[in-house]
């Protein structure tokens, strides 16, 4: 494990969030539930977030997704500022450059599992059998390609998160963002879904934040954030990953979470 400073790069970084804040209204005052995040995730990077129930960790998702603006700040996908256009060019940019997957599958039960992975390419005005080639490399990546026919209902769990995963990857984004993607399914699926989000990080360069509580799951990580009080704590960061979960477990214990 190394937690010495990461190496200076000269590639821009995917996602770069600058001093960002978000704050909501408490008791007729505004109060802080994002507190000065800057951070960066480099190409490629599978990236971990941890932090208590309460910390800000899915208010500062939704803010580096462009789902919500920062009260103060700059959240930057490949340059560009997610705040700085209307809620039609930022619906633009997250369906083309951003993948989401999250805890539950959200996949669309009259559908097929091919037809569930390549609605975002129907949405972008796109011909599905234009880009069969890559939907059938990312059913086979994803170890679903034998259910392509099949109801989500046909499905397990982690079968069915398989399945979101190819879906958010379907238009090449190069960001994924995941959502506790692992907090609906066994241990076993779980740690499979994991160990997939891996692979897809190595294989098809995309750069991956997941958040998550799971120990287990923020060990897969090739660098952990933790957050508190909506603040990063770049002093606890790990870098240098995967970890031991042990390791995780101690830097919790140290942080008092």
């Amino acid at each position: 494990m190394d937690e010495a400073a990461p190496a200076v790069t000269s590639e821009p970084p995917v996602l770069e969030s600058r001093g960002v804040f978000r704050f909501r209204a408490h008791d007729g005052q505004q109060m802080p539930v994002v507190r000065d995040v800057s951070l960066r995730l480099r190409r490629g990077e599978f990236a971990t977030l941890m932090g208590p129930s309460g910390s800000g960790k899915s208010t500062l998702l939704h803010l580096l997704a462009g789902l919500d603006r920062p009260s103060a700040g700059l959240v930057l996908l490949d340059g560009v500022d997610l705040g700085g256009g209307d809620e039609e060019a930022r619906a633009r940019i997250r369906r083309e450059r951003i993948g989401f997957i999250f805890q539950f599958f959200h996949l669309l039960p009259d559908l097929t599992v091919e037809e569930n992975v390549t609605l975002p390419l129907r949405i972008a005005g796109e011909r599905p059998r234009r880009h069969q080639a890559r939907t059938d490399s990312l059913l086979r990546l994803l170890g679903v390609d034998g259910h392509r026919k099949k109801l989500p209902a046909q499905l397990s769990g982690g079968e069915m998160q398989r399945v979101s995963i190819a879906r958010a990857l379907v238009t090449q984004p190069p960001l994924l963002l995941a959502d506790e993607p692992t907090g609906n399914l066994s241990s076993k699926a779980g740690e499979d879904v994991i160990a997939l989000l891996r692979e897809v990080c190595g294989k098809l360069g995309t750069t991956i934040l997941l958040v998550t509580h799971n120990p287990r799951d923020a060990a897969a990580g090739d660098r952990i954030l933790f957050l508190r009080d909506g603040a990063l704590r770049p002093d606890a960061e790990l870098q240098g990953g995967p970890f031991r979960v042990a390791d995780v477990l101690h830097r919790l214990a140290e942080l008092g979470i």
